[in-house]
């Protein structure tokens, strides 16, 4: 078993997102032990994964999100965006902190299905609403798609807008995109502050930056990095991409709250 580094302050928190294609690999092996060591060895404490496969035949039959969530000693909530029979695939999110399941559901769809996972998460005492997901191939359809995402539902529900909120996945959406323009009028990316706008896919030789993490103004990223190591441009088709959160001070803001009161 692995487990992922944990960083050095209960002050900070590293989210990681990443598509990681059924863990078959650059090479065409599949290998969930390797996509679970790309993770281990970016020490992310909250991960967000897409395109897993649970009980699928062209796998083996494996729940690929709890085998994942085993091997780096985590807990996992899966939503299949697709489900036929026994066979489901989608979209995940792992952690070792304590995570609370707020909606997992269906995003309006032309091609595959697809959807979205809400957890709640307490991270060392500051609780953050993450939301995963994985838009759809046509424009029309991540247009659609977004701004369900940004309905009453999800980005616009009291309980996410008022909070420290995150907005992971694969968005198969390049930054001139009319789908990641809308959502980055309404919550910030973390990769132009902080980081060069490296590109995510295809993971051999990355052009197209697809994967992204966006954030509300109260969770400061101090470091954002794809991770381009030997191992995960093989473990999968898309490369992970990482950042780095300063938590607010929980007991500050009490305080501060009591103080007013």
């Amino acid at each position: 078993m692995m487990k992922a580094e944990r960083p050095s302050s209960p002050k900070t928190v590293r989210i990681l997102t990443y598509n990681v294609h059924s863990c078959i690999g650059t090479d065409r092996r599949l290998d969930i032990d390797r996509i679970a060591a790309a993770i281990a060895e970016t020490g992310a404490d909250i991960i967000g994964l897409q395109e897993l496969d649970v009980g699928r035949a062209r796998t083996g039959g494996v729940d690929q999100a709890h085998a994942i969530a085993s091997k780096l000693r985590m807990d996992a909530h899966f939503h299949p965006a697709l489900h036929v029979r026994e066979e489901r695939y989608g979209d995940a999110v792992l952690t070792a902190l304590p995570m609370k399941l707020i909606r997992a559901a269906a995003l309006p769809s032309i091609g595959e299905p697809r959807g979205a996972l809400w957890v709640e998460i307490d991270a060392h005492g500051t609780p953050l609403q993450l939301i995963n997901t994985h838009l759809g191939l046509r424009r029309g359809e991540r247009l659609a798609q977004v701004e369900a995402l940004l309905g009453p539902d999800w980005l616009s529900h009291p309980d996410y807008s008022s909070a420290h909120r995150l907005l992971i996945g694969d968005f198969n959406s390049i930054p001139s995109s009319p789908a990641y323009r809308r959502l980055a009028a309404e919550i910030a990316d973390v990769q132009p502050p902080v980081l060069r706008h490296r590109a995510t896919f295809p993971s051999r030789f990355p052009v197209f930056r697809l994967d992204h993490i966006f954030a509300s103004r109260g969770l400061a990223c101090t470091q954002a990095q794809v991770i381009e190591t030997p191992l995960a441009r093989r473990a999968s088709d898309h490369l992970p991409l990482v950042a780095s959160f300063a938590l607010p001070d929980a007991r500050a803001a009490e305080q501060k709250e009591e103080t007013r009161g």
